[in-house]
């Protein structure tokens, strides 16, 4: 089987005496450096995260729940006077936005205590590589 000559080969060449083409030029790789970050930085990050939203989750699904179990299996409970003919039922109707508002707050707590610094610390190492030319 017959393989078709290179341009660079000299039989390829019109003219004997004609000079070889030159090489084309290498490619210049950036010389490879590590990231600065850690891998691991994502998965710290998630489980932050992961604890973030189920701290707030469980606040206001578990006191909703609390309320719906009280209202099934608890009747007297929810029908008992707490003052001036106020029905506790009611007041823990009432309690719902308060706590859902303590929902949010924790969200945000957390998420400025936890989440954030990491994910600040995660984008400031990811600007560090981009800036040296790091590859991963």
């Amino acid at each position: 089987m017959s393989q078709d000559p290179s341009p660079r080969d000299p039989s390829y060449l019109t003219y004997p005496w004609q000079p070889l083409p030159p090489e084309p030029p290498k490619p210049r790789h950036a010389p490879h450096r590590e990231p600065v970050g850690h891998p691991s930085d994502l998965r710290v990050l998630r489980g932050a995260y992961r604890l973030q939203r189920r701290t707030a989750t469980l606040t206001a699904l578990g006191y909703f729940t609390l309320f719906l179990v009280l209202s099934a299996f608890a009747p007297r409970v929810m029908t008992s006077t707490v003052t001036d003919g106020v029905p506790a039922g009611l007041l823990l109707a009432l309690l719902q936005l308060p706590v859902t508002w303590l929902a949010i707050a924790l969200y945000e707590h957390t998420a400025r205590r936890h989440v954030d610094p990491l994910a600040d610390r995660i984008r400031r190492t990811a600007e560090l590589d981009a800036r040296r030319g790091a590859v991963r």
